[in-house]
């Protein structure tokens, strides 16, 4: 009895397949989230076009032979692994073989708690299964239905089901549009608060920064992917002016398409926000590699051009190696320090968004007409003085965007010029 039940808590085993220059670090920790075991590390010379296996016969065999050696329980691959290879793979090592992208999608099965992440995550996994039916059964061309004198034979298993899967996808896709109407609906009842959000690398600690920022009490994990549904915040940053801070999904590099095409309305809280807080782990010796991925993930959702701050995380780890904190300042200049557990760098930080999200101070002479106009101000925290005089209101504003464009016709001279 004891003997079965250390059996049902042993860890799978893996056996890690990269492509060349590539030391596996970021599948690795993907795997290790999973809950498996990393047994052995595997990069390959080179990639071939190989119909079968996607390299040589020869190289194919050493790894499943190696496999077979070190008692493995599944070959993983951190390159995309096409269905008809899968199947190859998995007749020749006679073990479970499978991509990043599957250990993504199970990753996010696990985390996944509301209504929303659960929808998403199922409508990701059925997108990847539906091209990989064909090769799950051997017994899926067998037919059914159809009947002598009919005009068909009928549908083979595989069409079947291939089928099922289709009106699944379509179902869930209606139902979450209409999650991301919802969501949609409640951006615009925030009103005209600015939208600040955090991205960034997996667990480089932005829910951390959130909870410190805004005293929330969001789940925070030492795990990639602790956080897949948007958490949005009030913060102040200072006595006039607030800004909704909202917690993101997670990034890695070469996020599977299915994956950012199901997860769109969560990540259109990055692309619809006023600014982004693009956040990096500096105690992290990868971090140009974090910042290359994020960036690149920011371009597939269309969030490349949204006004960014880059913020230096977690500089309270590396007093033991500053020189990597020194290496990312030099990279990124203009980059903010901060530290979510000792809480430093925040009113910097707090500066920097303000200027950024509510523009640059000016005075203005509004007729005393525009009392929407000066309502709409007051409301947006975006007055710093106001005085009532024969000629008109006299007011000193930081704006931006659409306010910035009504005051212009009232504009006396930019305070920050004169």
């Amino acid at each position: 009895m004891i003997e079965i039940e250390k059996e049902a808590l042993k860890k799978p085993r893996a056996l890690l397949v990269g492509e060349p220059m590539n030391n596996l670090q970021e599948l690795k920790g993907l795997v290790l989230t999973l809950g498996m075991d990393v047994i052995q590390r595997f990069t390959l010379n080179r990639l071939e076009p190989h119909p079968a296996y996607g390299m040589g016969t020869g190289k194919a065999k050493e790894i499943s032979d190696l496999a077979k050696e070190i008692e493995a329980d599944c070959i993983i691959f951190d390159f995309n692994l096409e269905p008809r290879k899968q199947r190859n793979w998995e007749e020749l090592s006679g073990i479970s073989c499978f991509d990043r992208q599957e250990v993504i999608i199970r990753i996010f099965a696990q985390r996944a708690q509301t209504k929303e992440a659960v929808l998403q995550v199922e409508l990701a996994r059925l997108q990847y299964s539906l091209p990989r039916l064909a090769h799950m059964n051997k017994d899926f061309a067998r037919q059914r239905g159809g009947a002598f004198g009919a005009k068909g034979s009928g549908e083979t298993q595989l069409e079947l089901d291939q089928r099922q899967i289709r009106d699944k996808i379509a179902a869930l896709k209606h139902e979450l549009s209409e999650v991301e109407l919802n969501r949609k609906t409640q951006r615009k009842q925030r009103g005209k608060i600015p939208s600040v959000a955090l991205v960034g690398y997996t667990n480089a600690g932005k829910s951390s920064l959130l909870n410190a920022l805004t005293g929330s009490q969001a789940f925070v994990e030492n795990k990639l992917f602790a956080t897949l549904d948007p958490l949005t915040r009030k913060m102040p940053l200072n006595e006039s002016a607030d800004v909704l801070l909202t917690d993101t999904v997670g990034f890695v590099s070469n996020l599977p398409h299915h994956l950012i095409d199901a997860f769109k309305s969560t990540l259109e809280e990055a692309v619809d926000a006023d600014l982004l807080l693009l956040v990096l782990d500096s105690s992290d010796p990868d971090i140009e590699f974090q910042y290359e991925t994020v960036c690149n993930v920011l371009n597939d959702i269309g969030a490349d051009k949204n006004p960014r701050i880059i913020l230096l995380n977690k500089i309270d780890k590396t007093d033991e190696n500053p020189e990597l904190l020194q290496a990312a300042r030099l990279k990124h200049p203009n980059a903010i320090c901060v530290s979510a557990k000792e809480e430093k760098g925040f009113l910097e930080l707090k500066d920097r968004i303000y200027e950024m999200v509510y523009g640059e101070i000016a005075n203005y002479v509004v007729p005393v007409s525009q009392t929407v106009l000066i309502n709409e101000l007051r409301k947006a925290g975006c007055i710093q003085d106001e005085q009532w005089l024969e000629d008109g209101v006299h007011i000193t504003a930081r704006t931006t965007g659409r306010l910035l464009a009504l005051l212009s016709p009232y504009l006396i001279y930019n305070i920050e010029e004169k």
